[in-house]
């Protein structure tokens, strides 16, 4: 076996943070200043993680090639498996020609472009994150934008910046669950703890969304809009999660944002006509569909809600669960020790795959495309041209995954990503604010809330014991600051740009587009937790 070290460099935490970041160093230098495609970028990361990891941390060879293919493994399934599907689902409501019948009714309840995104990329993206989570929102959501006209850049910044209030309860409540698992705090208060950090910042997230799009003037408009759809949603992110628990949290959040968008635009109508750069201007009235011609048209993504809530259900999840592959990954399961003050004792770091071929969301959405193709009953060559086409815009961004994903898992298993947590908790008084910035960290490298939570939620726990803070705020502080992080993740831009068939070079300005709206996010998300911890500390369970 071998054991972590946390200080590897002459004994300073300081100078061992700085080296263990080296990757990040890399992964922002190349996507930020050097404006590189994310693959290119992150297989670059991927080799500054290995020379870290082998060179610094004196990680041997079989255990660092083993934590790559790990991750690498992880990012192919289950992450890849959902994109897949999702993105297909789309082409294939486009070869169809049913895209255009759904493009037309939504046209048909607001031709606002301002609506539209709080419709689809907002309320609607974050229902798809509620039941699936793990990147569909972003692919499901920016392909329906771009089908209604938007640019495929826009599309793809419009919805990872939706893509934040709904991820700390994304998949039926996966984060929060692991979070309680991994650290043995009570489910009931950590999730009543993660809403009363998370619903404040949701009430503006659509009205910030709105200023991103077209600064005061896009707001203004659509204001009324804007403050019912994120009161909605807010309103019922902080009822449920303290009082009903995480798992329906965003099914809840969503369907009230959702369903005040739609009242709203029957009973009012936005006063100018305010289109941006990023989307062309509806000129004219969409067509009127019959009413089975437009159901037709949106039930893949019916079946598609069906399927994911089906697949969510304990009772439907346990019996698929009962198909699942367990594999104890070939040269790294228990054969890396953690080490204090990152675990309380020195544990054997295990590392299971877990091949949930049956439950997982990605098949959920296969089965979906199924029965969508039975419904619509499309031509065979059809169905070909979605599933080509579906290949050919996976290419780049499946290597992006899997790089990335590889860096992260080598990174965990190394130390370093402890030795960048150890850094955080050093902070003292000020480590409330840092810890939502951990949760940053965590999701920017993982692409994953859950995975940020079972990376870094026992040392928010250890810490915050030795600086006589609520373990259970800090814990909830990393899973409500880490919902900031997904909008940069590699793995987040790769399916925003497949998904949107936005060439390769533009993943680069992506990334610095939302880079500081990220920073912003997670510095208020910081400032919250700070309130709570010393304004007022009775306000969060203990």
């Amino acid at each position: 076996m071998w054991q972590q070290h946390y200080t590897p460099v002459v004994g300073s935490l300081g100078l061992s943070a700085l080296v263990a970041a080296l990757p990040l160093f890399t992964l922002l230098y190349l996507l930020g200043v050097k404006r590189k495609a994310a693959w290119v970028a992150g297989l670059w990361g991927l080799a500054a993680a290995t020379l870290v990891s082998v060179g610094v941390y004196q990680m041997p060879a079989g255990l660092t090639i083993s934590a790559i293919a790990y991750g690498a493994a992880f990012g192919l399934f289950p992450i890849c498996w959902i994109i897949f599907w999702a993105i297909f689902l789309y082409r294939l409501s486009v070869e169809t020609g049913q895209f255009e019948v759904v493009k037309d009714s939504i046209g048909g309840l607001t031709q606002d472009r301002r609506l539209q995104a709080l419709l689809i990329a907002f309320a609607f993206g974050a229902f798809v994150e509620g039941a699936a989570g793990f990147g569909a929102p972003v692919a499901v959501a920016a392909a329906m934008l771009t089908g209604l006209g938007f640019s495929p850049f826009y599309s793809a910044g419009i919805c990872l910046l939706a893509n934040t209030a709904p991820v700390a309860f994304g998949s039926i409540g996966i984060p929060v669950i692991t979070l309680a698992g991994i650290t043995g705090l009570p489910l009931a208060q950590l999730s009543a703890a993660v809403g009363r950090i998370c619903a404040p910042v949701s009430v503006f997230v659509p009205s910030y969304l709105i200023m991103v799009m077209g600064g005061w003037r896009a707001l203004r408009g659509v204001l009324p809009a804007t403050i019912a759809c994120g009161v909605a949603f807010a309103g019922s992110q902080f009822y449920a999660s303290n009082y009903l628990g995480p798992e329906l949290t965003d099914i809840l959040g969503s369907l009230a944002a959702i369903g005040s968008c739609i009242l709203l635009t029957l009973i009012w109508k936005p006063k100018d006509h305010f289109v941006f750069d990023g989307a062309e201007a509806m000129t004219k009235l969409p067509p009127r569909h019959p009413l089975g011609e437009v159901v037709r048209a949106w039930a893949p993504y019916g079946l598609l809600v069906v399927c994911v809530l089906l697949w969510g259900r304990p009772e439907i999840k346990t019996f698929l669960n009962s198909f699942t592959v367990l594999i104890d990954w070939p040269g790294l399961h228990n054969q890396v020790l953690q080490a204090p003050p990152v675990t309380t004792k020195v544990l054997p770091y295990a590392a299971k795959y877990t091949f949930n071929w049956l439950s997982a969301a990605g098949t959920a959405c296969l089965v979906s495309c199924l029965l969508s193709i039975l419904v619509l009953r499309p031509p065979a060559a059809k169905v070909l041209l979605a599933f080509r086409t579906t290949c050919s815009q996976l290419g780049k961004p499946v290597l992006t995954v899997g790089s990335v994903l590889g860096l992260a898992f080598l990174m965990n298993y190394s130390g370093a990503t402890g030795t960048l947590g150890l850094a955080f908790s050093a902070t003292g008084a000020a480590f409330p604010f840092f810890s939502a910035l951990l949760g940053w960290l965590g999701v920017f490298l993982t692409g994953s809330d859950t995975s940020a939570n079972a990376l870094f939620g026992n040392l928010q726990v250890v810490t915050a014991n030795r600086l006589g803070l609520n373990p259970i705020l800090m814990a909830a502080s990393n899973s409500s600051g880490g919902v900031m992080g997904k909008m940069i993740s590699l793995q987040s831009i790769a399916v925003a740009a497949a998904a949107t068939g936005m060439p390769l070079s533009d993943e680069s300005r992506l990334f610095r587009f939302t880079l500081r709206h990220s920073i912003f996010l997670a510095s208020v998300i910081g400032l919250v937790v700070l309130f709570y911890a010393y304004i007022m500390p009775g306000w969060v369970p203990r």
